[in-house]
């Protein structure tokens, strides 16, 4: 069969390709040739004086220029809440300024900030553990060279920081007499300048609220809650076949029966399950309309959705507005939060972090 049986068949071919071009013809198109290539190479000039100017005004302290965006500064707040738990197996980390753990100053950056949760099952060992020792893992391995591909090298950088900690603490843990049994679930945000990532495992959740104002202008703002996390337990999928694939069964939504979510720090007896340490990645550019970053574990999301908890803090901000300044509304805010969860009949243990976003022309990155 011919596969081109339904095609029409040209009725004569074009007079272009028919004649040959004219010496003219061939001199006009060199001229038109070598022109563009002059004006190509006055717009790479350009380029590189601007790209030489950007990187002036970072070098300089990131002041407003054409070229630049303001850094945000991000503010972290926590409460912690035991629940009818007997132990609080949570832990968290809230690192505005990361330089003191940097093993060399990121050329690329002008601030990078850290803020994380930790929840812990089993113990408490490999949420204090993650707390301790995953930021410091990520201070060393933070690549500090060339910006060329610094997305890729931060996202390679938080998924071995990740499987060293988790190696780390397998190796305590084993090296017992009994061996631990502690696991943890882990929410990280990584802020750099004005890029987030959000690196998660397990069922502990990241949110964004973000305001727009209807058409663009004044008055009453809208908002939105944008999820930057992803949850891992065993009744997804992806999950769920990892996990039969590595000799591992699901029952009752639990890996054996017995584990909570698919992807942990710690957990030794699980990782021949499939359970693995690898997190989910995402990846967000703030902007003047971000309000605030919630980062909690499940002990919040099990008696709030993501939406109520947005829609909470910010009843709560607008009602300290007239009285409080905009720290202590924060903080208010981030109490009443996990208060309000233990409330509502959350048993477990409940650990809430907000982080402010403000883009403030006269703060300096030394903030």
């Amino acid at each position: 069969m011919d596969l081109f049986d339904d095609l029409p068949e040209p009725k004569q071919p074009p007079v272009s390709a028919a004649l040959p071009p004219t010496r003219e013809e061939e001199e006009e198109e060199e001229e038109e040739e070598e022109e563009s290539l002059k004006r190509k190479q006055e717009h790479r000039e350009e380029d590189d004086e601007d790209r030489g100017e950007i990187k002036k005004v970072c070098k300089e302290g990131f002041q407003h220029s054409p070229h630049n965006v303001w850094v945000p500064v991000l503010r972290g707040y926590v409460a912690a809440r035991r629940g009818e738990r007997d132990e609080m197996q949570d832990a968290h980390v809230l690192q505005p300024d990361m330089s003191g753990f940097l093993s060399a100053p990121p050329r690329h950056a002008s601030r990078v900030s850290y803020f994380a949760v930790f929840d812990g099952h089993g113990g408490a060992r490999a949420s204090q553990f993650a707390a301790e020792h995953l930021h410091q893992n990520l201070g060393k391995k933070f690549p500090s060279g060339k910006a060329e591909n610094v997305d890729a090298l931060i996202r390679k950088c938080l998924v071995d920081t990740f499987r060293q900690t988790d190696e780390d603490f397998l190796k305590k843990a084993s090296s017992q007499k009994p061996a631990w049994k502690d696991g943890s679930t882990a929410t990280c945000m990584l802020a750099v300048d004005d890029v987030v990532y959000v690196a998660n495992l397990g069922d502990s959740r990241a949110v964004l609220c973000r305001t727009e104002a209807p058409g663009g202008g004044a008055g009453h703002r809208k908002w939105m809650t944008l999820a930057l996390s992803k949850e891992h337990n065993p009744t997804i999928y992806e999950e769920r076949m990892r996990i039969q694939r590595a000799g591992g069964t699901v029952r009752d939504g639990r890996v054996l029966g017995v584990l909570e979510v698919s992807r942990s720090i710690g957990d030794g007896q699980y990782k021949r399950c499939g359970v693995i340490s690898t997190p989910n990645l995402k990846r967000c550019q703030l902007t003047a309309n971000d309000r605030f970053i919630i980062l909690a574990c499940d002990g919040l999301f099990k008696v709030f959705s993501a939406d109520e908890a947005v829609k909470f803090v910010l009843g709560v901000l607008q009602e300290e507005g007239s009285k409080e300044e905009e720290g202590q509304r924060y903080d208010a805010a981030c109490q009443r939060l996990a208060t309000e969860a233990v409330r509502r009949g959350c048993a477990d243990n409940v650990t809430v972090i907000l982080v402010s976003v403000g883009f403030d022309r006269s703060s300096s990155v030394s903030q």
